[in-house]
């Protein structure tokens, strides 16, 4: 059996044959040795399992837990958890988000674990005020005592002992961008001197500013990629990637790393598009490429520039006017003259009452509704066809027919539809689930029947499913009068304007992520706060270079154990082969003896 046992651990031409005199001696030295290698495999396997064990739990459970995690209070009493702050001061009212964050993990290739922070009552830490910042233009020393209750809330819940290294950022938006630049700094000269007398949070005058439209954009979609995990390592193949040329290094090839998502955002007044850029931009012209500088923005999100794992280029624009009421305004502007205009050259009354009422076929059918405009009122009733209304509409997108035109005749970065997906929110959730019930994947072919079926529903049956609840509990008879306008609106600016394919299906539409809203102001702090974790690495640096021999890197471990294991095979090896050598030393001198002895017993 030790013979079988022996022929399996080394190859054919170790074999020979053992004689009694020395095989139990053997055996027992083959035996130890082999018993150590096995000990020295076992170990390194078991320390590379456990260095790697985090690595390889269930990420379905991980991500589980962290949303459970999520969703519970922040303990406050955890010294290793950091606190920021970020004021959004709009054009109707400000609110305050703050946010947490536990230390750096040490990779310099991850970014923060940024979360809101949670209550007792593991409620969000929101507050909000109105007016609007923008109120104060007249009177811009009373800035700091208008952000007083947002302040004092914030300071409220983070820790005491924390508000020293605390960051905070106030960041206005639409309101303040539409006053002079003189308004601007005197309310942000107001925050300036008076908000660190008062808070000690860690606030100099680069955290207080007007952001752009551009910028506001970008944070968008740095705020839900980062929610949806598009900044993590690729974990496994089921994720979907993309190769991307990096501008600012384009001698280093693609980088490959998780495909991020695009966000589109219609509201009443207008329309937003953000996506990343994988690939080198070409232009056709100078004026393209002038009008690209205003579109596109390039940013590294790691904490290391040195690193472009984490450099992205993203189209970002907004194009206001272009939102579903604004839409409808300019619409109804256009049947009002046009009306108007032919009644009075033909002598006619088409919509000026109700027995002769204004064929609109953006309505659903027999739906009636009125145009008051310079003291005159008309009469719409609908028509209920909702190809007739994209086509009455397509105009006013004013795209032009220069190449890669979008809204306005903007230009528009070329989009990878093979390989991209994008979330709509706001108008392309409501216009897709509050009466029509197809939020979610957007399938273009049943969302065109199913906008068609309800232009052509007569106003009395949806007046009726409503009062049956039949409709989202967010839709309401405003809602259901210009369902067929906004059906036909979102459909032009998704496939007219944005030059989305009829086939496209990796587009969303979703009112929350993760059963939560994602705002803004959670990826400016993310970019704000980008270059923390280097303040944790230089620390983690700091105490490995005072541990003891213990902490030396598993690295060397692994070089020292390598080593050991392959001295020891060679050991192994080459005592076998000595074996050899003297076994047939030891049997060519039996050969010689029995030779001699037959000689002998001849003569």
């Amino acid at each position: 059996m030790a013979r079988v046992c022996f022929s399996c651990l080394f190859p054919a031409s170790w074999h020979f044959s053992v004689s009694p005199i020395n095989t139990t001696a053997r055996q027992k030295v083959l035996f130890a040795g082999i018993l150590f290698t096995f000990c020295l495999l076992f170990c390194l396997i078991f320390m590379e399992y456990q260095r790697w064990r985090p690595q390889l739990r269930d990420k379905e459970l991980e991500k589980y837990m962290a949303r459970i995690e999520d969703m519970e209070a922040t303990d406050t009493n955890n010294a290793e958890l950091n606190y920021g702050v970020v004021i959004d001061c709009g054009s109707s009212g400000s609110r305050v988000f703050v946010y947490f964050w536990p230390r750096h993990n040490g990779n310099p290739h991850d970014l923060l674990d940024i979360r809101q922070m949670k209550d007792k009552n593991r409620k969000p830490v929101v507050k909000k005020l109105k007016p609007g910042i923008s109120t104060l233009a007249s009177s811009p020393d009373k800035a700091t005592d208008y952000l007083r209750p947002l302040l004092s809330f914030a300071a409220g819940h983070v820790p005491v002992a924390k508000h020293k290294e605390t960051p905070l950022y106030i960041l206005c938006t639409a309101g303040m961008r539409l006053l002079p630049e003189s308004q601007q700094g005197a309310i942000l000269e107001d925050l300036y001197t008076d908000v660190p007398v008062e808070f000690d949070f860690l606030f100099s005058e680069s955290h207080a500013e007007v952001i752009s439209g551009k910028q506001e954009g970008v944070y968008a979609w740095i705020g839900i990629n980062f929610v949806l995990g598009r900044f993590d390592h690729i974990e496994n193949d089921e994720d979907a990637r993309v190769a991307v040329t990096v501008s600012s290094n384009p001698n280093q090839g693609p980088v490959i790393r998780k495909r991020t998502v695009g966000i589109l955002d219609m509201g009443g007044a207008s329309v937003q598009i953000a996506y990343e850029v994988t690939n080198p931009v070409t232009f056709v012209s100078p004026e393209q490429e002038e009008a690209a500088k205003n579109v596109l923005a390039e940013f590294n999100l790691g904490c290391d520039v040195q690193h472009t794992e984490h450099v992205y280029k993203v189209y970002v624009t907004t194009f206001l006017g272009f939102g579903g009421n604004y839409a409808r305004q300019r619409y109804e502007d256009l049947i009002f003259n046009n009306t108007t205009t032919t009644n009075r050259l033909l002598g006619q009354r088409m919509g000026m009452g109700a027995e002769a009422p204004y064929l609109d076929p953006c309505l659903s059918v027999e739906t009636a509704d009125i145009i008051q405009k310079d003291g005159q009122t008309l009469h719409l009733k609908g028509a209920g066809n909702f190809d007739e209304c994209c086509k009455q509409i397509k105009p006013f997108l004013n795209k032009g027919t220069e190449t890669n035109a979008s809204l306005n005749g903007a230009y528009q970065s070329p989009i990878d539809f093979y390989n991209s997906e994008f979330y709509g929110f706001s108008e392309f959730y409501y216009c897709t689930e509050d009466v029509l019930r197809m939020g979610g994947q957007y399938d273009a072919v049943k969302y065109i029947k199913a906008a068609r079926d309800y232009c052509a529903t007569k106003w009395t049956t949806l007046k009726e499913r409503f009062d049956f609840n039949l409709f989202s509990s967010h839709a309401d008879l405003h809602r259901l009068r210009y369902q067929c306008f906004k059906s036909a609106w979102m459909h032009e600016v998704l496939h007219s304007g944005f030059n989305f394919p009829a086939d496209y299906s990796n587009l969303k539409t979703a009112q929350l992520v993760y059963d939560k809203e994602i705002q803004w102001t959670l990826g400016a702090i993310l970019y704000k706060t980008r270059f923390l974790p280097l303040r944790d690495l230089r620390q983690e640096i700091v105490k490995v270079n005072h541990s003891s021999w213990q902490r030396v890197s598993f690295v060397y471990n692994h070089y020292l154990f390598f080593a050991c294991f392959f001295v020891v095979l060679l050991a192994i090896v080459l005592y076998v082969l000595r074996l050899q050598r003297i076994h047939r030393r030891t049997q060519r001198e039996l050969l010689w003896l029995e030779e001699g002895a037959l000689s002998t017993e001849g003569h």
